[in-house]
């Protein structure tokens, strides 16, 4: 059964396990998404949902976006993405959807847009070696041949200089390494497409849709608040230490 949500990239950092093996993760925002729009076969061809993510402010939001989600009764949203192939009986209009939607060690694929480069040449764009940088050369970073003279054009498909990035990417069978329900975030294992703070999706494995891997038991570093008997304890230590450089300074004066 196919699931997703829609997050934020924040960037990436990296995680603990208990044996010690350092985890690279990237940290994505997914906060509370909403149900805005439930379509089946019989009215709509196919069965999808629709998600609203990220809280937008009404006066930067169209009339039709905001009669849009006033069906779902929620706030007007930012950004909006289809999930198709889902159960659309187990979802109801409005309903909320959170960072427990995935289970640790889940398989899932993340869907993003790349970061734009603009033109570059086919060193940068495409890996290709450069030339000699000697001044007779005359051959340094330029493509290259464009073929053999017989066809008089260039093939279709040549790697030349162009627009670099700004494409829709999804890496496939990423883990989720750990769920934050409370700050609503999402720990994926590795590296997904995108900037900083741009759009992801991240939906359930298609070749590996029912996977969950076995999930190491992560150090966690979170404090806990300080008891009444911590703080005796601490006044009594402190009491004590006080003590013995009282009595240290007595036996230096004798």
């Amino acid at each position: 059964m196919v699931k997703g949500i829609l997050g934020r990239k924040i960037g990436m950092t990296q995680v603990f396990t208990k044996s010690g093996k350092l985890v690279p993760v990237t940290v994505i925002e997914v906060g509370t998404n909403v149900v805005t729009q439930i379509k089946t076969a019989e009215t709509d061809g196919y069965d999808a949902i629709q998600l609203g993510f990220s809280d937008a402010k009404e006066k930067n939001t169209t009339k039709a976006s905001i009669g849009h989600t006033n069906k779902a009764n929620t706030t007007p949203k930012r950004f909006f993405k289809e999930i198709r192939g889902v159960e659309v009986n187990n979802y109801t209009l409005g309903q909320e959807i959170n960072a427990d939607i995935f289970a640790e060690g889940e398989v899932v694929d993340v869907t993003g847009t790349t970061k734009g480069h603009g033109f570059q040449g086919v060193i940068k764009r495409h890996n290709q070696s450069r030339g000699p940088m000697g001044h007779g050369s005359h051959y340094h970073r330029r493509p290259g041949s464009m073929g053999t003279l017989r066809p008089m054009r260039v093939f279709k498909g040549k790697k030349l200089p162009g627009h670099m990035g700004t494409l829709t990417v999804t890496i496939q069978n990423l883990e989720i390494v750990a769920t934050d329900l409370e700050n609503g975030v999402i720990l994926v294992k590795g590296n997904v497409p995108g900037a900083k703070k741009s759009l992801v999706v991240i939906k359930s494995a298609v070749k590996n849709p029912d996977k969950v891997n076995e999930r190491e038991e992560l150090i966690s570093y979170a404090t806990e608040p300080a008891t009444e008997t911590t703080l005796e304890n601490a006044e009594v230590t402190e009491a004590a230490a006080e003590a013995e450089v009282t009595e240290e300074a007595t036996e230096v004066t004798e």
